[in-house]
Parts: C-alpha cells; sequence; structure tokens
C-alpha cells in the first residue's frame, strides 16, 4: 500500500539519515574521482561566474576548455592526441590525493619542405609529401593543489628511435606526469616565429615550430 510505502521511507530515513556509507581509500575503486570540499567550491563558483556571463552553465570547465584550444584550427593542423606511457613512479601526495591525468588537447602542425632533394624532385604543383613542422601542447590543470606552482615540461631521448623524443609534462599534485612522442627536430624558440610557454587560467600552452631552412627558387 502507498501508506505502507511512505512509512517504510520515513523508517529509512529516520534509522539511516539516507547517508551513504563511509568508504575507506582502500574500499574505493582505482578509477574513483575524489573531490575534496575546497575543488569542489571551486567548480561551483566557475559555474556560477559563467552563468552570470553568457547566461549559460551547461558548459563544463572542460568543455571550455577543449573549445578555446580549437580555436584557429586550420586545414594544415590536426588533433595529436596519442599518449606514451609514463615510466611507473610513486607521487609522495599519492595517499592524500588521488593521482590523476590533466585534460589535454593538442595540435600538430605540418607542411611541406623544400629541402634539395624535394627542389631537385618536386615542384609547387607536384609537392612532395608533408612534414610535422611543430606542435601545440595545450593542458589543462584546473585543480592544482599549489596554486603558486607553474607546470614544467621536459625533453627526454627516445631511445628506441632517435628521429623522435618524449615530451612529458609535469605540474604537481593531484595530477600525474603525462608524455608525448614527438619528432625530433631543433625547436624555434623566437615568440616572432610563434613560440609560447605560459601558463594561465589553469591552461598551460606550448607552442612551437621546428627550425625551417628556406631557400630561393
Amino acid at each position: 500500500m502507498e501508506e505502507d510505502l511512505i512509512q517504510q521511507s520515513l523508517n529509512d530515513y529516520d534509522a539511516g539519515k539516507y547517508s551513504p556509507k563511509l568508504l575507506s581509500n582502500q574500499e574505493l575503486p582505482f578509477d574513483a574521482h575524489v573531490v575534496d570540499f575546497e575543488e569542489d567550491q571551486q567548480r561551483l563558483v566557475l559555474c556560477r561566474q559563467q552563468l552570470q556571463v553568457t547566461g549559460d552553465a551547461s558548459e563544463s570547465p572542460e568543455d571550455i576548455f577543449i573549445r578555446k584550444a580549437k580555436e584557429g584550427m586550420d586545414g594544415d593542423e590536426a588533433q595529436f592526441s596519442v599518449e606514451i606511457p609514463v615510466t611507473s613512479k610513486a607521487y609522495l601526495w599519492a595517499d592524500k590525493y588521488r593521482p590523476r591525468k590533466p585534460c589535454f588537447f593538442n595540435r600538430v602542425h605540418t607542411g611541406f619542405e623544400w629541402n634539395k632533394y624535394n627542389q631537385t624532385h618536386y615542384d609547387f604543383d607536384n609537392p612532395p609529401p608533408k612534414i610535422v613542422q611543430g606542435y601545440k601542447f595545450n593542458i589543462f590543470y584546473p585543480d592544482l593543489i599549489d596554486k603558486r606552482s607553474t607546470p614544467e615540461y621536459f625533453l627526454e631521448a627516445c631511445h628506441d628511435n632517435k628521429d623522435f623524443a618524449i615530451l612529458r609534462f609535469h605540474a604537481g599534485p593531484p595530477y600525474e606526469d603525462i608524455a608525448f612522442k614527438i619528432v625530433n627536430r631543433e625547436w624555434e624558440y623566437s615568440h616572432r616565429h610563434g613560440f609560447r610557454c605560459q601558463f594561465s587560467n589553469g591552461i598551460f600552452q606550448l607552442w612551437f615550430h621546428f627550425k625551417r631552412y628556406r631557400y630561393r627558387r
């Protein structure tokens, strides 16, 4: 009867207050995402600010990040999202903060290179195959515990193929390191040629092109 169901609900409420069972860290699933009070409050503030500015809170912070990271993509760029495993390492803070990977949206830029061989065998009407000319890495770290810390990148050797290198990103708790296999060529560090290395609004950007050797026709 309906009255019995209502009474049963009231009894359940009085008995358990509808509180979920308290679990220890060992009882949590490995892929569980634990959010502490401060982090939850920060996300709530961001959603409120978004609602005040746009009138639409349907987009999550990650959705906004991806949309911004896609801005300006052209036909010579494509998404670059293949990670490589990072050597297993123990994080000293793992007992306090559950490690997780950051969200990212990376772009790879391709184009033609007119070296001596290509000058001889190709022309502008019959161009050579496109090669990688640069990358744009956009890594999202909205919940860094230490708000004063700045993410770092490390360029490491790829021991199984010298034509490639390992680009590893490190930020600190609660984020694990992530790494990508990229072409091993000399970088162009001039801002005039598009180099960017900055951390702002929770987004770490590393944009660079490889040095190009031009020629006269």
